[in-house]
C-alpha cells in the first residue's frame, strides 16, 4: 500500500472511531436527561420510571467508553482501539438480543444488528491501518539497496 492510500486509511479509521465515540457520547447523555425515553429507543422500555437509575448507571459507564475510546484516538493507538472495536460486538450483540426478547420494533433490532457491522467494519479498518503503519517502518529500517551498486562487486 502507498503512502497516500495509508494516509486515506488512517483519516478513514479516525472518522469511524471519532464516530463510535461521539455516538457513545450522545447516548451517555440522552441515557443521563431522559432515561426512559432512551429506553424506548434502545428497545427494552422501562416498567417503572423508578427504576431510571438503572439506566443512568449505563450513562456513566457508557460515558466512561466514549472517553477511553476518544483518549486512544488522541493518542493514535490503532491496534488497541482496533481491538475495542472488535470487543465491543459484544453490546449491540447484547441489545439485539435483549430488545428481540422485549419485542421491541424490528428496526430497534436491526440498528443493534448494523452497530456490531460498523464496528466490525472498524476492526477491519483499522488493522489495515496497523499492518501499513508496520509496513512502513520496517521499509524505512530496512531501505532497498540499489542493485546497480552491488553489481559492480
Amino acid at each position: 500500500m502507498n503512502n497516500s492510500n495509508g494516509k486515506l486509511l488512517e483519516k478513514l479509521a479516525c472518522v469511524l472511531v471519532f464516530l463510535m465515540a461521539a455516538l457513545q457520547g450522545a447516548y451517555a447523555i440522552f441515557s443521563y436527561v431522559d432515561p426512559a425515553g432512551f429506553s424506548l429507543v434502545r428497545g427494552t422500555e422501562l416498567f417503572s420510571l423508578a427504576d431510571s437509575d438503572w439506566v443512568q448507571i449505563y450513562a456513566s459507564r457508557t460515558l466512561f467508553v466514549a472517553l477511553i475510546i476518544g483518549y486512544l484516538l488522541y493518542l493514535k493507538n490503532y491496534q488497541v482501539l482496533a481491538w475495542a472495536a472488535l470487543f465491543g460486538t459484544v453490546m449491540p450483540i447484547t441489545d439485539a438480543y435483549l430488545a428481540y426478547e422485549a419485542q421491541a420494533e424490528n428496526k430497534v433490532v436491526i440498528k443493534h444488528i448494523a452497530t456490531v457491522t460498523y464496528l466490525a467494519v472498524t476492526f477491519v479498518v483499522l488493522n489495515l491501518v496497523v499492518k501499513s503503519k508496520s509496513k512502513s517502518k520496517r521499509d524505512q529500517a530496512n531501505p532497498v539497496q540499489d542493485s546497480s551498486v552491488n553489481s559492480s562487486i
